[in-house]
């Protein structure tokens, strides 16, 4: 499972855009988006592309896809957290916040007003790739999702506690494998953005 985050758009660093429409890639993520599918096209054989329903994670997907020659299929489960009323807020505001502090240190406990929960978050995405894994047993696939849920999946793989998750760093058009299906889960590398591929395998 090749969990990949999607490339920057005009407002990444700066505005929380969660579930919002209408969002694409700016000309710098498009560039990270070939860059992705350079890398991941290197392997020997990438069965599927799956990618959340938003624009900027179909546009990183679309040139992976055309790479390994697949098409883009949506899961609903490789969605952005639900920001609820954040949703659409600029960062340098939400940092003020009361609550940003939880959001950091304590997100176990944290939930959007109005949206998700880090926990429900972390629960769907990994229910997601459960299913993927399940459906292409054996296989490599592409997931392409969002920094947090991504970042949500790897402490859940590694077994580390959601409080802790927020020390991951997950970059745009970043590359997380993490190898499902076969008992434990092992992650195979973390935000990788300029290794080859080809010899990631359990040590």
């Amino acid at each position: 499972m090749l969990c990949v985050r999607h490339g920057v758009t005009s407002t990444t660093g700066t505005v929380l855009p969660g579930r919002a429409p209408g969002l694409h890639l700016s000309e710098a993520g498009r560039a990270q988006a070939e860059r992705a599918a350079a890398r991941i096209g290197a392997l020997p054989k990438v069965d599927a592309v799956y990618a959340s329903p938003l624009e900027r994670t179909r546009e990183t997907a679309a040139p992976i896809a055309k790479a390994t020659g697949n098409r883009v299929r949506r899961a609903t489960g490789l969605l952005e957290c639900d920001f609820g009323d954040w949703t659409g807020q600029r960062l340098d505001r939400l940092r003020k916040l009361p609550e940003w502090a939880a959001v950091q240190s304590t997100p176990s406990t944290f939930r959007f007003p109005g949206g998700e929960s880090f926990a429900e978050m972390q629960l769907r995405i990994w229910n997601q790739l459960l299913t993927l894994a399940e459906t292409h047993p054996g296989q490599t696939i592409v997931a392409a999702s969002h920094a947090d849920p991504i970042k949500a999946a790897v402490a859940m793989a590694t077994g580390v506690h959601l409080d802790l998750f927020q020390r991951i760093s997950i970059s745009p058009c970043s590359i997380t494998p993490i190898l499902l299906g076969a008992g434990t889960p092992i992650v195979l590398a973390v935000n990788s953005t300029g290794d080859d591929l080809t010899g990631l395998a359990p040590s």
